[in-house]
């Protein structure tokens, strides 16, 4: 019984530490000053190195032999792949354009995107358009 009695008169003063919002040290030193925020994010450099990796899928693809099938692309430095499934050529005045739509897998998940890209004066051929689709 004079344990009892000594363990509860011990642990007694320690019961107000535990009542209210059970904080230790009052609600005056909580400092209300900091928060958290979102961080503004900046141009991913693996979604326009994946945006590369499509244009050079769609605008080196050889369109009489694909025949509309499905064109899968991967993109190892990002870990990104997908699968070209449309794409239209058109022919204007000596400019080469290529409508397209891609799926993108990534660790962001699977995104769908809707595209051209267009030879220039040089040859070389350059995205005009890379839009993420819903």
């Amino acid at each position: 019984m004079k344990r009892m009695f000594a363990v509860l008169i011990l642990t007694l003063p320690l019961c107000g530490c535990f009542g209210g919002s059970m904080d230790l040290f009052g609600s005056d030193s909580v400092d209300r000053s900091i928060s958290t925020n979102t961080v503004a994010t900046k141009r991913n450099t693996s979604s326009t190195s994946d945006e590369l990796t499509v244009q050079n899928a769609v605008s080196s693809a050889d369109l009489d032999k694909n025949a509309g099938n499905p064109l899968p692309w991967a993109n190892a430095a990002t870990g990104s792949a997908g699968v070209v499934t449309a794409i239209q050529e058109e022919r204007d005045n000596g400019i080469v354009c290529r409508n397209f739509s891609t799926t993108r897998h990534s660790y962001e998940g699977i995104a769908y995107f809707a595209g051209k890209t267009c030879t220039t004066g040089s040859g070389q051929w350059q995205l005009m358009r890379f839009d993420r689709s819903s």
